[in-house]
């Protein structure tokens, strides 16, 4: 077969290689060292995170690590890997004259990005298309995402063609997959059942420095609410995951919980949509920390609607993102003067 016309990378978070504190602390160290995760001065924030931080929470993680932990590891991993594997399948047996390699890679932890960029290369790809499963942008995911790509080619002579894209909120594709994944959970239309949209937080103060991440959540959430034509009282948004004292994006999601039922809503359906794959912040905060807070407050009925994770829909839509950006680069290339 002929060598692989281009390369695309699927970026994930990352996760800890196994669920013990050794490895917690490893990821933690790489993750939470990023200036985009947490913007202090360097001076303050690096000896808080490796005499506290790095000493604790290690420890107290490995149980709800465990919790969630499968026969291939770490859902994150397995569902990031299965989805770039059957979207690379998918894409082939559309293009006839093409051969394309899809991977997956991690911002922190394994596998790696430069590593994977590395593999994808032995196999003769020389151009590259990096697609963050992060659907709305943030400095702290989609940036850190970027810079650890720039990272990868910064020692080259020179660098190979590449595409990286930013996000992908409002994509039509992505709104229906949304939408379907509701529908096969609720089916008397939200008649007696609060939608909640939980997003991850970003601190109050990165949102205040212009990162569009805030906006693009409303408009997710405003085009799915208005696709299931939902009235304004029939959903809700909210952030979770909030790090440290200082004030995150609100309202949040286990306070907004927590008050429902005293509101007379006793039934909720939460999705995460920034979420791409399932992992620690949505099967063991929400499914389990924020079910058992909800129920506890007096509230009846609690759902989680799983992330789109490698069903086909997610497939479908990868595999469209990828070859809208597709034709460009290819155009591009043949445009080139030969030499």
């Amino acid at each position: 077969m002929n060598k692989p016309n281009l390369g695309v990378v699927l970026l994930n978070l990352g996760t800890p290689n196994e669920p013990s504190a050794t490895a917690i602390r490893r990821y933690l160290a790489e993750f939470l060292s990023d200036p985009r995760v947490v913007d202090l001065p360097r001076w303050i924030w690096l000896p808080i995170l490796h005499l506290v931080i790095l000493n604790l929470r290690p420890q107290k993680l490995v149980e709800k690590y465990q919790s969630i932990w499968g026969p291939k590891g770490a859902p994150l991993r397995e569902y990031s890997e299965a989805l770039a594997e059957s979207t690379q399948d998918k894409i082939q047996k559309s293009l006839k004259t093409r051969k394309i390699i899809v991977r997956a890679a991690m911002t922190y932890g394994s596998p790696n990005i430069q590593h994977v960029i590395h593999d994808i290369e032995r196999l003769g790809v020389k151009r590259f298309l990096f697609l963050p499963l992060f659907p709305q942008y943030s400095s702290a995911t989609v940036g850190a995402c970027f810079d650890k790509v720039a990272r990868a080619f910064k020692d080259r002579v020179t660098v190979p063609p590449s595409r990286f894209l930013s996000g992908y909120h409002d994509n039509p594709g992505y709104i229906e997959s949304l939408c379907h994944s509701i529908r096969n959970y609720e089916q008397d239309n939200f008649a007696k059942t609060l939608l909640l949209f939980s997003f991850h937080g970003i601190p109050q103060s990165q949102s205040s420095r212009g990162d569009p991440y805030q906006s693009q959540c409303e408009k997710t959430a405003k085009l799915v609410a208005s696709k299931l034509e939902l009235g304004d009282h029939q959903w809700k948004l909210s952030y979770q995951s909030r790090f440290g004292p200082a004030p995150w994006l609100k309202p949040y999601t286990d306070e907004t919980l927590a008050a429902l039922p005293s509101q007379g809503i006793l039934k909720v359906l939460v999705v995460c949509p920034g979420f791409a794959t399932d992992c620690l912040e949505t099967l063991e905060e929400i499914d389990i920390e924020n079910r058992e807070i909800f129920l506890k407050a007096g509230g009846e009925a609690f759902r989680y609607v799983p992330a789109l994770n490698a069903s086909q829909d997610h497939i479908n839509l990868i595999k469209d993102i990828i070859l809208t950006h597709l034709y460009p680069m290819e155009q591009a290339r043949e445009a080139q003067p030969s030499p």
